[in-house]
């Protein structure tokens, strides 16, 4: 037999998987012929096209300071700031070539800087218009804003180099993500910072055994309430949680501690504010954005790149490597990536098929940007992970870039919160056993995604946690262990145990945790604005309430503990999965995945004895966790460590089945005795 012959790197690799994709052979290979010949034309990971910020912006020398910047249709542009009392004239910059500009200011006599350390700058523009105006660099790494000011002021930044003590753990063969947001980490009133962040809550996340920290609204945005989404300035680390250097030592602590940390990305759009963020830089609307209508999100007031522009690819190829580089995160969470496919923004619609996904409604840019910046990173860091958000199930998203993919390694299911969120509003008693395992098994092969039951959108103003959906108004007055559980509590622990293992144990291969959520937090997330009147009230984190030993959110925080401790010693969020039982009667869904077998009776009412499991493999099964375990809440009907013999009765299309006790509303795991890698 002749060996198989190398396949034809022309982007339609991905065919041999999935014939349905055959008829728009021809779009991949146009997507996979734009993308290689960007690549071949900027070589962003040898030349120095993926380095603008070491070419824009404020850089030092041993001699002076550099300032570029790229504004295309500025008449003149001014430096003004503290160093040169806002001089409006003392400091041109001459035009270059290619709509850049640039200034040199030599080290003063005394051989230190022209400008200081943490002073302001900004540049005074004369633009298109005959209009002048002030803006923030566009590639600026500090900004900061000033009591009483509602806009930010750019920081010239150049402090001692931050001394990094550890080194990026090895990549996770399996994700287990907490969310997190820095400002919100705290349980007062108030925006916490890296600092507090660092110090309390990157040692509770080790406890609870997750292995990856995404960090959300790290990227500098002037309006607190956007949840970091309407990113002002790039390459600026958020200042009202602190310094660059303290993020710098979070992120560093947490290498220390063995994690994986991965930024929330905006590459999607960007705040439409000029005065401190990108828009109108050069007074025109099209300097990084699209011009007119296309330029702006209707739904979100912000703008929207244009990513077949040169310099756009250059600023936003620059700012993953900066990221990647100077503050040594593992990767990225792309946001809003459904946005940047289509045309539509899925503002009217979500598609769904392959004719949507290869029509005329894509935006092939942002494909083969998107395309570019994967292999970019992952060329870059081959340890780097990239996440989409994208809910319309893009055929080949997360397919190798050399087969025809776009390149990311993950996609959030984003399906299922979705799911989870519509049952809280039927009775249990109605949940359908076949579609909750549809639902969570339903993915594209060798398209990896992240499973997770909610995560922050699923709790902002107008929603609510599931814990508080399952429990509502009795978790103010029902949780505490000095008084029996009522009906409504009893039901709230039960579910929210069984919603999350299920998720994780069906639902993709890798799993993600907003914070709070894993001990049930309740109400919602609403930031301080004018429509609350600035209240920090749900802008929180109530930690102390999962550490109250009265109290039992603490028992949902152990079960979410167990659940990572199980996933670490058997492995299983990377292993093949097969559903052999869902009962719409008895409401069972039992399945096998990796070395162990799960099982869950979502009945109301009905606990079953001696019910038949079917599996694979004959032997004497254990017992390895229990939802209804004290610890976690439970009512204590079940013990770890029974032993479960099979006999040769097949069952649900198993050859062998064992017995076991399934009260209701209760989960359990099982693994074959003394065969981890069964």
């Amino acid at each position: 037999m002749q060996d198989e012959q190398p396949l034809k790197p022309d982007g339609t690799a991905v065919i041999i998987d999935d014939e349905y994709l055959r008829p728009f052979e021809h779009v991949l290979k146009e997507r996979y012929a734009r993308f290689t010949q960007d690549k071949e034309r900027y070589d962003p990971l040898n030349s120095d096209f993926s380095l603008g910020h070491k070419v824009f912006g404020f850089n030092a020398t041993p001699d002076g300071i550099f300032y570029r910047e790229w504004l295309p249709y500025a008449k003149t542009v001014h430096l003004i700031g503290e160093f040169n009392n806002w001089n409006p004239h003392s400091h041109a910059l001459h035009y270059t070539e290619y709509g850049r500009w640039e200034i040199f200011l030599p080290n003063l006599a005394d051989g230190s800087r022209a400008i200081k350390h943490n002073t302001k700058v900004k540049i005074s523009v004369l633009g298109a218009n005959d209009e002048t105006f002030t803006r923030i660099p566009a590639y600026i790494n500090a900004v900061r804003q000033e009591s009483g000011n509602p806009v930010y002021d750019g920081l010239y930044w150049e402090p001692e180099d931050y001394q990094w003590r550890n080194q990026s753990p090895p990549k996770p063969e399996r994700l287990r993500i907490y969310e997190a947001h820095i400002g919100m980490a705290t349980e007062v009133g108030k925006i916490g910072t890296y600092r507090e962040f660092t110090r309390d809550v990157l040692p509770h996340i080790s406890y609870l055994g997750y292995n990856t920290i995404q960090l959300m609204a790290v990227m500098e945005h002037s309006y607190y309430a956007s949840f970091g989404y309407q990113v002002t300035n790039f390459f600026a680390p958020s200042s009202r949680f602190g310094t660059p250097e303290e993020l710098k030592e979070l992120v560093d602590t947490a290498h220390g501690l063995g994690f994986t940390v991965l930024l929330d990305l905006v590459h999607s759009h960007a705040s439409s504010n000029s005065s401190d963020g990108i828009n109108l830089m050069d007074g025109t609307d099209s300097c990084y954005f699209h011009s007119g209508g296309r330029g702006v999100h209707s739904g979100w007031d912000s703008k929207l790149f244009d990513y077949s522009k040169v310099e756009v690819k250059r600023f936003l190829l620059s700012n993953l490597r900066y990221w990647l580089e100077d503050f040594c995160f593992d990767g990225f969470r792309f946001d809003a990536v459904t946005s940047m496919l289509y045309y539509h923004h899925g503002l009217y619609k979500v598609p769904m098929s392959y004719d949507e996904y290869f029509g005329n409604e894509v935006d092939n840019d942002s494909v083969v940007y998107l395309t570019l910046a994967n292999d970019f990173i992952h060329n870059l860091n081959p340890n780097a992970i990239t996440i989409a958000e994208d809910v319309s199930g893009f055929a080949c998203l997360c397919r190798p870039v050399e087969e025809g993919g776009v390149g990311f390694d993950y996609r959030l299911a984003m399906g299922l919160p979705d799911k989870w969120i519509a049952l809280m509003k039927v009775p249990d008693e109605q949940w359908n056993m076949g579609n909750i395992s549809f639902t969570l098994t339903n993915r594209r092969w060798k398209e990896a995604n992240i499973a997770y039951c909610e995560s922050h959108d699923q709790a902002l103003v107008g929603d609510k946690t599931l814990a508080f959906w399952l429990m509502d108004a009795e978790m103010y007055t029902g949780m505490t262990i000095l008084q029996d559980r009522s009906a409504v509590i009893d039901r709230g622990i039960a579910l929210h145990k069984m919603i999350r293992l299920v998720t994780m144990g069906l639902g993709g291969e890798g799993y993600l945790n907003f914070m709070g959520n894993e001990f049930g937090h309740p109400e919602w997330i609403d930031f301080p604005r004018e429509g609350n009147n600035g209240s920090f009230h749900y802008a929180r984190r109530q930690w102390s309430i999962s550490r109250d030993p009265l109290l039992r959110y603490q028992h949902l925080l152990f079960f979410d503990k167990a659940m990572n401790a199980l996933e670490e010693e058997y492995e299983f969020l990377n292993k093949p999965q097969y559903v052999s039982r869902k009962h719409e009667d008895e409401k069972v869904i039992a399945f096998t995945r990796g070395p162990l077998v799960f099982v869950f009776n979502f009945h109301h009412s009905e606990s079953y004895v001696d019910y038949r499991i079917g599996v694979e493999n004959p032997g004497v099964y254990e017992a390895v966790l229990h939802s209804d375990s004290t610890e976690f809440g439970g009512h204590g009907r079940l013990e770890l460590g029974g032993e479960y013999f099979t006999d040769e009765t097949a069952w649900d299309d198993l050859p062998h089945s064992f017995m076991i006790y399934a009260p209701s509303r209760t989960c359990s795991v099982f693994k074959l005795k003394d065969d981890k890698e069964n």
